[in-house]
């Protein structure tokens, strides 16, 4: 069974591929649109791209690895941040397109929401691929392979 923070990312993936494709079609069929080119490009990368990556790598590393995931609040955490971060980017690059002059900040809020989710993306895997504080690896070190000692 996937949790649902996996299966989250995978629907918000399509749905934001969904999304992109449509836009991209609007920037065919209007070629005034192509100014709306940086939301289409971040909701193809960071919304389809890089959430199927996250929802995929987050059921697989565990199982992996052999360790328990680090932190599921953390995961669930960034993908608020991943999702609403992106939202509000392309809020931002839309407001870009128009007369507004609103976009810098609100273009700026989004770009801090989406790192912060890449941050707790990052951290979340690097600490479960070293698996829990002092736990042995479930793998023996391939021969003549040295291992790092684990700092306390």
């Amino acid at each position: 069974m996937m949790e649902w923070f996996v299966t989250s990312f995978l629907k918000a993936a399509l749905a934001w591929l969904a999304l992109a494709t449509l836009l991209g079609l609007g920037m065919i069929l209007h070629p005034a649109w192509l100014v709306y080119r940086p939301a289409h490009l971040h909701m193809t990368l960071l919304g389809f791209v890089t959430m199927t990556i996250s929802g995929v790598a987050y059921h697989v590393i565990p199982r992996f690895t052999g360790h328990p995931l680090a932190s599921r609040r953390a995961a669930g955490a960034h993908f608020w941040f991943a999702n609403g971060g992106l939202a509000v980017m392309v809020v931002g690059f839309w407001l870009q397109g128009s007369a507004s002059t609103a976009w810098q900040v609100v273009l700026g809020i989004g770009g801090v929401l989406s790192t912060i989710g890449v941050f707790l993306f990052v951290t979340t895997l690097w600490r479960t691929i070293d698996g829990p504080r002092g736990a042995p690896s479930p793998r023996p070190a391939p021969p003549g392979a040295r291992r790092m000692p684990v700092q306390p």
